[in-house]
């Protein structure tokens, strides 16, 4: 592979690879919760999860169980670092060029409708309908997990596809949790986090680049953001549109100046240009760049796991059953409603010249990645959470439905990609 495309695709490939272990280790976490949850020992796993954590300052106090912590706090991160997954996307990768994102963008969007119809049908009048938006999302890390399983015989454009249709569709899902999610609004709270919010634009407009300014904003955000009433994860999205993607210094910039470097042989002006190179290597890095790699593996190795672990576990009982209408309409919307909804979307797309297959893709690959994108797990877990956060029996059925969903559509998927994927050049693969 010439040196200048392997520079541009590098990185992807490291995040690749980087989510695709964190998708397994969410499998792990994920079997050992529902084990956990349905042994002898079950008592001390919903124990777990209601150990009591606080803070107090003074009359100040904010005190909650471990679960909630996890999930409004620490998946506050999580989705801090898909907004900027997003913001990249949108700026300088797969989804700034129109052409190249019409195909994820309309493929996410059938993604999203077509469960959500799917779950509608199922629960119409019922009293499951809070539901619906369960099976519109995706787990990117669970995803390219199981697709990093069949190697090199995946191309790198159908890697990149279906990573552009996650994001966005994580982008859709942050709208539904933002718009359809909410409880009561405080709008004194909701008003002092947005102003901080502006606080984080205005200070990033007028050069600030510091990324503990823009976490110290973002943790006094989410907490009012968190008495608003509008889920707290939010905020997280908000301040990652606010980090700076604008590098100081062009790496082609720094190549020049690299190479006029070390040119004499006298060891203080050396040391001097090793100093030199140091700054100008930090401001050739974005903040954005930094965050979101110094995001990536606590995302990935400690705050999904830790989410599946205490989230994925419920009590299979008697009267579990997948023909319960939460179960039904979750895993229809998920394991038929996914791929329909992707590659028709796609193929009305193609057929109205607004976009085009992605290189060594055909539509029965398309369909398979439509199939991997109905793994909703994390996204689905938390989205069940919130709607039936008051009722144990609907937020039992939505998991079965949910985890019955992603195991059948990562074993067709994987079925139906292996035999649609033809052995590619190894151009693609070095």
């Amino acid at each position: 592979m010439p040196t200048s495309v392997h520079r541009v695709l590098s990185p992807f490939r490291s995040f690749v690879r980087s989510e695709s272990f964190g998708g397994l280790l969410l499998v792990a976490t994920a079997t050992i919760a529902f084990i956990w949850a349905n042994s002898p020992w079950a008592a001390s796993y919903e124990a777990l999860k209601q150990i009591p954590f606080g803070l107090e300052f003074g009359d100040w106090g904010l005190k909650k169980p471990l679960i909630l912590w996890v999930n409004d706090l620490l998946m506050a991160i999580f989705f801090l670092l898909v907004g900027l997954e997003i913001k990249r996307e949108v700026k300088v990768g797969e989804l700034s060029d129109p052409q190249a994102r019409a195909l994820p963008v309309a493929a996410a969007l059938g993604g999203m409708v077509v469960p959500a119809l799917f779950y509608v049908a199922v629960n119409q009048g019922g009293e499951g309908m809070p539901g619906w938006g369960i099976p519109m999302a995706t787990d990117i890390a669970f995803a390219l997990g199981i697709m990093a399983l069949l190697g090199p015989r995946v191309p790198i454009a159908l890697k990149v596809f279906l990573t552009a249709l996650a994001i966005v569709d994580d982008l859709g899902a942050v709208l539904v949790i933002a718009v359809f999610y909410t409880s009561e609004v405080n709008l004194t709270a909701l008003g002092l986090s947005l102003g901080l919010w502006v606080a984080a634009w205005t200070y990033r407009s007028r050069g600030g680049r510091r990324l503990p300014v823009f976490l110290g904003i973002g943790i006094v955000m989410w907490y009012f953001m968190l008495k608003s009433g509008v889920h707290a994860t939010v905020a997280g999205v908000l301040l990652a549109f606010t980090v700076p993607i604008r590098r100081l210094v062009e790496p082609e910039q720094l190549h020049r100046q690299v190479q006029e470097m070390f040119r004499t042989d006298v060891l203080d002006r050396r040391e001097a240009e090793l100093a030199y190179l140091e700054k100008m290597v930090d401001k050739a890095q974005s903040p954005l760049h930094n965050l979101e790699h110094g995001l990536q593996p606590w995302v990935a190795y400690v705050i999904m796991p830790v989410f599946a672990l205490l989230n994925a576990g419920f009590t299979l009982g008697e009267g579990a059953s997948l023909m319960a209408p939460v179960s039904l309409g979750a895993f229809l919307g998920l394991v038929i409603g996914k791929p329909l909804g992707v590659a028709g979307f796609a193929w009305v797309a193609t057929k109205l010249g607004w976009a085009s297959l992605p290189k060594h893709v055909n539509w029965a690959a398309l369909t398979g990645t439509g199939l991997l994108s109905g793994i909703g797990f994390t996204m689905s877990l938390f989205i069940a959470a919130l709607a039936f956060g008051g009722n144990v029996a609907l937020d039992e059925q939505a998991k079965l439905g949910v985890l019955a969903a992603s195991v059948t559509a990562a074993l067709v998927g994987l079925v139906v990609l292996r035999f649609s994927l033809k052995e590619i050049p190894p151009l693609e693969d070095d």
